[in-house]
């Protein structure tokens, strides 16, 4: 009984379960294996050690607290900066990859990041085109209707919304800075 004194049972050998259970330990005796003529260990790998070589640590790289080290190799290709490094860094530091806030977390500094990107393309001399970054404009040159219904495509669940999630966005953000500056003007001239 769990949290007595009293002795567990103790499980059953291997004669009484091979007894009671057909077929039971079977591949426990290497003669009876069927793979076993494959299953060498003695085979050299060609490997020219027994830990690979660790990529040096330029600078601090996001690593689960479940693991002592980073892998021996990884990718420098996208370092963390910013909000949005700041909130995934908090991931990595504060959480376990097994707890939900740990993902959550990675999904809201890839938001963040995403959205500081938008305000960066807005705020350059060429922004983002939705229009044409999307493909809108060549729907109507490739069937469009042919190629959504009579076959089957699954991401039809979804497709009413796509034009929300594209253009939703920008939309919000004119509305934003119309609102803004139509407040900025009310105010100067109610400082004159």
């Amino acid at each position: 009984m769990t949290y007595t004194a009293d002795k567990p049972a103790l499980a059953p050998s291997s004669e009484e379960l091979r007894a009671r259970i057909p077929g039971w330990g079977a591949d426990l005796d290497h003669a009876n294996r069927p793979a076993y003529p494959q299953e060498r260990t003695d085979l050299v790998s060609g490997a020219h050690w027994d830990f690979p070589e660790r990529q040096p640590e330029t600078n601090d790289r996001e690593r689960s607290i479940e693991h002592k080290f980073l892998t021996p190799v990884y990718g420098t290709a996208q370092p963390l900066k910013g909000v949005s490094g700041a909130i995934r860094r908090l991931a990595y530091d504060r959480f376990s990859e097994g707890q939900t806030a740990h993902w959550l977390l990675l999904v809201v500094g890839d938001r963040v990041d995403a959205i500081g990107s938008h305000v960066v393309s807005l705020a350059s001399l060429r922004p983002d085109n939705p229009i044409t970054q999307t493909g809108v404009l060549s729907e109507r040159r490739r069937r469009p209707v042919q190629s959504r219904f009579g076959r089957g495509r699954v991401d039809m669940k979804h497709a009413w919304m796509d034009p929300l999630l594209v253009v939703g966005p920008w939309i919000a953000a004119g509305a934003t800075l119309t609102v803004l500056t139509t407040r900025v003007i009310r105010l100067a001239r109610n400082l004159r």
